[in-house]
């Protein structure tokens, strides 16, 4: 079987262990996140295998849409803190203005990892841990 990658979306799936709903909203706020689809565990005609009691208004799926980009999360097991290592989400914007807005909102709770300032590709970029530990990069579009 032949797949051609034009065919193809990668999209990031981000389990926020119990805390969806909270992100959904803060993401909502903070980088003007449309959520699109919000399922609950007690949508399921079935419940999901290992599912406690007190679960059934968690998250089993939602979509967001940032821009063009679309990202999907869940309260996965609903069991400790999330975890998001080895990756960060990307935004790029078209102006200084809006990259100082959207990294103020992001570090609100969270952790600055690289101020927000000029490098040699971007009038501004600089690197966020979110409160739900999620990493992200904000940088200004480079004009050439």
């Amino acid at each position: 079987m032949s797949t051609t990658t034009s065919h193809l979306t990668v999209q990031p799936y981000l389990f926020f262990n119990g805390r969806c709903e909270e992100a959904l909203n803060f993401y909502r706020e903070s980088i003007g996140a449309d959520v699109q689809i919000v399922m609950r565990f007690s949508d399921s005609p079935e419940p999901p295998p290992g599912m406690k009691p007190g679960q059934e208004n968690k998250v089993m799926h939602a979509t967001c849409r940032v821009g063009a980009t679309t990202f999907m999360a869940s309260d996965g097991t609903c069991d400790g803190e999330p975890k998001f290592e080895g990756f960060c989400l990307s935004i790029t914007v078209p102006n200084e203005a809006e990259a100082d807005r959207l990294f103020n909102s992001l570090s609100q709770g969270g952790r600055v990892e690289m101020p927000l300032m000029q490098t040699f590709w971007s009038p501004k970029f600089g690197m966020v841990e979110d409160r739900f530990s999620v990493g992200w990069m904000v940088s200004v579009e480079h004009k050439r």
